[in-house]
C-alpha cells in the first residue's frame, strides 16, 4: 500500500484558512461544490467536482502537496503527489 511521503513536513499548527470560500470561484462567478484547505499555506479552493477545480490548480501552481477537506463534519486529507489519503 502506497503511503504519503509529505505529511511529516506539514507546518504545526496547520495554517489558518485565508478565506471562508474559494475566492477564485467568487471572482469567476461560479459556485464551489465543496471546499479544500491547503495544509501548506491555508489557501481555500474548490474541489474537483467544482467547475474550475481551484484546489488542484493551487497544487499545480505551488507544488503544495496536501490538502484537507474544509467541509463541516469531515476530517480527511489528500496528498496530490502520492495520490493517497493521509
Amino acid at each position: 500500500m502506497k503511503q504519503c511521503t509529505h505529511a511529516d513536513a506539514l507546518p504545526h499548527p496547520e495554517p489558518a484558512p485565508l478565506s471562508e470560500t474559494c475566492l477564485e470561484c467568487e471572482a469567476a462567478g461560479t459556485h464551489p461544490v465543496q471546499l479544500r484547505l491547503c495544509l501548506d499555506c491555508g489557501h481555500v479552493g474548490c474541489c474537483d467536482s467544482s467547475p474550475l477545480r481551484h484546489a488542484t490548480e493551487h497544487h499545480k501552481d505551488t507544488g503544495h502537496p496536501i490538502m484537507r477537506t474544509f467541509e463541516p463534519g469531515e476530517d480527511w486529507r489528500w496528498c496530490f503527489v502520492d495520490h493517497v489519503l493521509v
